[in-house]
Formats: C-alpha cells, sequence, structure tokens
C-alpha cells in the first residue's frame, strides 16, 4: 500500500472539502483507537483548525488514558489543534433515569445512546465553530457489517477513511506516526463499561472479515444466504464460520448502509 500517497491523497480531500463548503475545519471524536487517531492526525495536516474532543461515558482508564496520549501528541505536533473534554457520564445518567425502566435496563439500547449523545455533542461543537464533523468509520465497519451506531458515530458529515480496511488503516496510522499504545490496542467501540473487545462482540478478527468482504465482493455472490454457506466447497470451515458472521451482520445491518426508505406516493394522488 502506497501509505505516503494516500495519506496525502486523504489530506488534500479533506482540506478541499472544507474550502468549497466554506467550513473553518473539522472536528474529530478521539476514542483512544486507531480509527480516530489516523482521521484526526490526517485533519490537522490540512492545518485547518482541527478541534480533538475526549467525550467519556463512564470510561475505562485505559481507553481514556490513550486518548490523551494521542490528543497531547497530537497538540505536540500540530499548532493547529484545539483539544476539549466534556465528560457526558452525568449528562448520561440524567437522560438514562428518564427513560422507561425496560429501557434504561437494555444494554444494547444504552451503549448506542452513549455513541447518539456523544454525535449531539460533536455537532454542538461544530456547527458553533463552523467545523464539519469527520467520521471515523472504515470499509468494513461502514459498508461491510454496518458495525457502528446508526445516527451516532454514523451521524457524520464526511468520511476520509471509510474507502479503507481496518488493517490499512493501522499501516496508514504507523506511517503517521501515532502513539504505540494505540497501534497495540485491541479494538474496541469503547460503549461497554466491561471493555469488551470488537472481536469479542462480532466473533471475529477484522482481517477475517476484510477477507469475507472481498470473498464477496470477487465471487459475486452477493446473494448467498447464510443457511448456504455450507454447500462452498472452495472454503475451509473456519473460513464457512466467518463468511456467515459477515453475511449475518450485513444483512442485519442493511438498514445502516442504504438511504433512508421513502414512502413514494402514486403521482395521481398527489394532483
Amino acid at each position: 500500500m502506497k501509505t505516503e500517497e494516500i495519506a496525502a491523497y486523504i489530506t488534500n480531500w479533506l482540506k478541499n472539502y472544507s474550502d468549497h463548503s466554506n467550513t473553518n475545519g473539522f472536528v474529530v471524536g478521539i476514542s483512544g483507537g486507531i480509527d480516530s487517531a489516523v482521521t484526526s492526525t490526517l485533519a490537522a495536516k490540512t492545518l485547518k483548525p482541527v478541534w480533538v474532543l475526549n467525550l467519556p461515558i463512564h470510561q475505562r482508564s485505559d481507553e481514556y488514558n490513550r486518548a490523551n496520549e494521542h490528543i497531547e501528541w497530537l497538540k505536540n505536533n500540530f499548532k493547529n489543534v484545539t483539544a476539549l473534554e466534556i465528560n457526558l457520564t452525568e449528562s448520561f445518567e440524567a437522560l438514562k433515569s428518564a427513560f422507561p425502566e425496560h429501557t434504561s435496563a437494555h444494554r444494547l439500547s444504552m451503549a448506542n445512546t452513549r455513541s447518539r449523545l456523544r454525535m449531539t455533542t460533536l455537532y454542538a461543537i461544530a456547527q458553533s465553530n463552523n467545523l464539519l464533523v469527520a467520521g471515523t468509520g472504515n470499509k468494513v465497519e461502514d459498508f461491510g457489517i454496518g458495525f457502528f451506531t446508526k445516527y451516532g458515530d454514523g451521524g457524520v458529515d464526511l468520511s476520509p477513511i471509510a474507502d479503507l480496511y481496518k488493517t490499512q488503516v493501522y499501516e496508514l496510522g504507523k506511517h503517521l506516526g501515532i502513539v504505540a499504545s494505540i497501534l497495540n490496542a485491541v479494538p474496541t467501540d469503547g460503549l461497554w463499561e466491561d471493555g469488551r473487545s470488537d472481536e469479542q462482540q462480532i466473533g471475529a478478527t477484522y482481517s477475517e472479515l476484510e477477507w469475507a468482504m472481498q470473498y464477496m465482493q470477487n465471487n459475486h455472490k452477493q446473494q448467498l444466504q447464510p443457511d448456504e454457506i455450507n454447500s462452498l466447497t472452495d472454503i475451509n470451515s473456519r473460513q464457512k464460520q466467518v463468511l456467515k458472521i459477515y453475511l449475518t451482520f450485513h444483512n442485519a445491518n442493511r438498514h445502516k448502509m442504504v438511504p433512508v426508505p421513502v414512502c413514494k406516493i402514486p403521482a395521481e394522488w398527489l394532483l
């Protein structure tokens, strides 16, 4: 992979998009993971104002500390970076307490509520400073298995690294000099108090999911269903398992990856 060319290309793309939209720069939520680290660094390289936000909600100390370590690294390397921490724990608890008990007790719903509360905060800071919210999703998350929160971390103005696989994001991160603690950290979405990893939630590694996504694309088997996988003869048992995981997530989360359905009224009824 031509990391230097890709880094320069994304940086120019970001700058041009901001210039043409008459915005000042970007805001990026910093999670302590590789995706937000790479995205914020590429945004900073535009030399336009970049606000980086640490938005803890009952955050584990390792995630919180990695986010701050990256923010300090950015500030030391780029004079156009403004850092801001907004602790959203009390806001989250206040919102949670207003919900019906069966809703506040629903762990996945509350995990996604954390993400949506962060999105609201990012947009408040962005709009008040004429900035764009830069997304941090990669190719597998955004277009493969839909591993993001709808109207949470999926609510962004532009997606600079969404055409890169996770392994490519890591490669780009090494080229950019991202701090070792982030490069070596196990990927996690940071939405669970037990610190569960992405692999624990999904059941497969990102490299395995990338293989599955490429297998589907290369073999033109977009209509393949999970219950048909056992009949395949060109892949082994683990690959069949990974393909089932990929397709199950892809099918369940398809609603995140397509435009919102619109009920189209017959034209003659509108006359």
